[in-house]
């Protein structure tokens, strides 16, 4: 009897030293798409964003996660290495609406109240549904606007470590892979926005987020069946 009392409370003991097993706060950093307008630099974040992260624990290597956030998008010829863009002189901006939610993979084990596992880098894989704001028309020398609801496929990389007990930090840079070539205002739909794009947009959203933990998970047993 006493060795299964004892191995039941290492067990809840192993348990709750695991680290909390919610995550909540925000994330700011900079944004920029890469399309038929603007510049072609992958990672050259030009508009600030920013957006609100939860997490749910489920082992020390794998988090369940979801985020809302408010992309700003912003392209502008003349900041392209292109001549043919320079020429152009055309320019847009956006504000994409995003709510993804996915798994966010830990190399290490992670746990913000084990000073030797309070640091890992992480990769991330999500699928999140967006609303911006898309050509429905031209209208004299004005363009007609309707939103547009949609689906992307973001997929990152970062690196998150301890600042309190309850404080952690993270670094991240994501892409947006999407399924509209008309985040730009681009669209073979309008002949005076046909620029002959090459494929799809896509958008980044690099910076940092600072979340609080809580929470423990449970300990439960049955002591009379010991």
């Amino acid at each position: 009897m006493k060795r299964y009392i004892l191995t039941l409370l290492l067990t809840c003991f192993s348990s709750i030293s695991f680290s909390q097993i919610h995550e909540i706060g925000f994330f700011l950093g900079g944004s920029n798409i890469i399309g038929d307008i603007g510049s072609t630099n992958y990672i050259y974040p030009n508009q600030i964003s920013g957006g609100l992260v939860y997490k749910y624990n489920l082992n020390p290597r794998i988090a369940l996660r979801g985020n809302y956030n408010n992309i700003s998008i912003s392209a502008v010829d003349r900041e392209s290495d292109n001549i043919f863009r320079q020429q152009r002189d055309f320019s847009a901006s956006n504000t994409i609406h995003e709510l993804a939610v996915g798994l966010e993979f830990n190399f290490f084990d992670y746990n913000i109240r084990d000073r030797e596992q309070s640091f890992t880098p992480y990769i991330l894989a999500q699928v999140a549904a967006n609303s911006f704001k898309t050509p429905a028309g031209i209208q004299g020398a004005d363009v007609i606007f309707e939103n547009k609801f949609s689906l992307a496929i973001p997929l990152g990389v970062g690196i998150k470590g301890r600042i309190t007990d309850h404080l952690a930090y993270g670094l991240e840079v994501a892409v947006r892979l999407t399924f509209d070539d008309d985040i730009d205002y681009t669209t073979s739909e309008i002949p005076i926005l046909d620029f002959a794009g090459n494929g799809n947009d896509f958008y980044t959203f690099a910076g940092f987020s600072i979340v609080y933990t809580f929470g423990r998970p449970a300990c439960y047993a049955d002591l009379d069946n010991l």
